[in-house]
């Protein structure tokens, strides 16, 4: 019986954000070991479902859960903490014997006094399993430092943004690690920075630049000799020496096959990098295009605010200008993270009214708090399960929630943030979309993964935010801009 070690530490971090990363954060998300780890992501289409259809699938293996950790993207992890996971993932491999070891991350962490987290992850766990093969998966916003590929023997990055593919993902890892175990392939891997930081907005695998670029690195994988060929758009807010867009290839014993193909790759998102940037209306004319647009639901998107970008759901932009434009049509605005506002509206009451301020809590940076009168529509635990074709069948928790009504607007309040990428998000919540009219909410592309064939029209806009669009206006220090 062939043995399987299982970890996972997946978070994006934002250098921007006013929000830390705690071990709160991860317990209010993903903060697992053995059984409740399986159990948690059984089903799910995730890489953890993945590894749990794996040990289902391969009979000859047996496998366990160590630490499985995962929040929703913020600031950098406090101090001690990436340390203490990395330490404990450590633990948990030591004195045992293992056949594989997979680990699931995200490729953008971000930890004070740690200048490369995932290389100071992979390094402690090799330095426990000797040469152990070690497979690993990657978001494809990773900021990737190329010392990776010299510590793992199988790496596979996502290849959909929106992240579609985080099953076939993890399935593909442990298939190649598995072929390693049995001696049928010998991996080798190489990462080639592209030299360049791109937008995400502009990084859908559907359409434009990355479509194109990802649909090459599908062609490269086909090649004699490649198993799998990754490109990566890189995570544009952290404020890391290794940040932006970079190509990863794995090769069946041909070091220098994988190195040319990352080579041509990386070159490749150097030389379209600037078709990446585009220009985005504001708030205030996109909202009057939406309100023009042809008959059904129309979304209008703040990404600069999106939770999955390490957005804090708190700037007021959107929010004060939907308010200006006094829809007469139903409209839902989604949504804003603010503990205490749920707390005083669950302290009252459905139908009870509320005097508060919404937004500009955590800083005035992006604007002032928005004065407002509401009404208790509906009041939730904030459970739900994810049914879009993201993450499908994962138990989503949003602690507490609100639903107030502002004037003609229906607004949902959160305890914890993340974000309204799921039909279920909104059932939750009471939110009837075929009645709507107007969906305002702090998302970007992973949006569109459920509900592009549910709205007439998905109006990007640029707001202020910790993600916002022209990133240079931001004070980076570390990243080679």
């Amino acid at each position: 019986m062939k043995r399987l070690a299982v970890a996972r530490l997946w978070h994006e971090g934002n250098s921007f954000s006013p929000v830390p990363t705690t071990a709160e954060s991860f317990r209010a998300g993903e903060w697992l070991t053995g059984e409740a780890a399986a159990d948690f992501h059984g089903g799910a289409a995730t890489e953890g479902g993945a590894a749990v259809a794996f040990l289902q699938d391969y009979p000859d293996w047996r496998g366990e859960f160590l630490r499985c950790a995962a929040a929703s993207p913020a600031g950098p992890l406090s101090s001690g903490l990436f340390e203490a996971i990395r330490d404990e993932i450590a633990r948990g491999l030591s004195g045992r014997s293992w056949d594989g070891v997979y680990l699931s991350l995200h490729g953008a962490l971000l930890a004070p006094g740690v200048a490369s987290p995932e290389v100071d992850l992979l390094r402690a766990v090799r330095g426990v399993i000797g040469d152990t093969p070690l497979a690993v998966s990657f978001d494809l916003h990773a900021n990737l430092d190329p010392a990776i590929a010299g510590l793992v023997d199988v790496a596979v990055g996502y290849k959909t943004h929106p992240h579609i593919d985080m099953f076939e993902t993890g399935a593909k890892a442990l298939a190649l690690l598995a072929a390693t175990v049995a001696g049928e392939i010998r991996p080798v891997c190489a990462i080639a920075k592209a030299g360049c930081i791109l937008p995400s907005i502009n990084m859908r695998t559907d359409r434009g630049p990355m479509a194109e670029i990802a649909g090459l690195a599908r062609g490269f994988a086909s090649r004699g000799g490649l198993l799998d060929a990754s490109v990566f758009g890189g995570f544009t807010y952290g404020d890391v020496a290794h940040a932006g867009a970079a190509a990863m290839a794995l090769a069946d014993g041909d070091r220098a096959a994988a190195r040319t193909a990352a080579d041509d790759l990386a070159a490749r998102l150097y030389a379209r990098r600037d078709d990446f940037f585009i220009t985005l209306p504001t708030p205030e004319v996109g909202l009057e295009r939406a309100l023009v647009s042809p008959p059904g639901l129309v979304a209008v998107l703040d990404g600069a605010d999106n939770p999955f970008s390490g957005g804090i759901a708190d700037t007021p932009a959107l929010f004060a200008a939907l308010l200006a434009a006094k829809p007469e049509a139903p409209a839902v605005f989604a949504f804003f993270h603010d503990p205490g506002v749920v707390a005083e509206a669950h302290r009252l009451g459905v139908g009870g009214r509320l005097a508060c301020d919404l937004g500009g809590r955590l800083t005035a940076d992006y604007g002032a708090a928005v004065a407002v009168s509401a009404r208790i529509e509906r009041l939730t635990d904030g459970r739900f399960v994810n049914r879009g074709p993201m993450q499908t069948n994962l138990p989503i928790a949003l602690g507490r929630t609100a639903v107030l009504a502002v004037e003609r607007i229906s607004v949902i309040v959160t305890e914890i943030a993340w974000p309204a990428n799921d039909p279920a998000y909104f059932e939750l919540h009471g939110i009837d979309l075929a009645a709507t009219r107007l969906l305002c909410v702090k998302a970007k592309n992973h949006f569109r993964a459920a509900f592009g064939a549910l709205c007439a029209a998905i109006i990007d806009v640029d707001a202020p935010g910790p993600a916002c669009l022209d990133f240079t206006k931001l004070p980076f220090r570390n990243a080679p801009l």
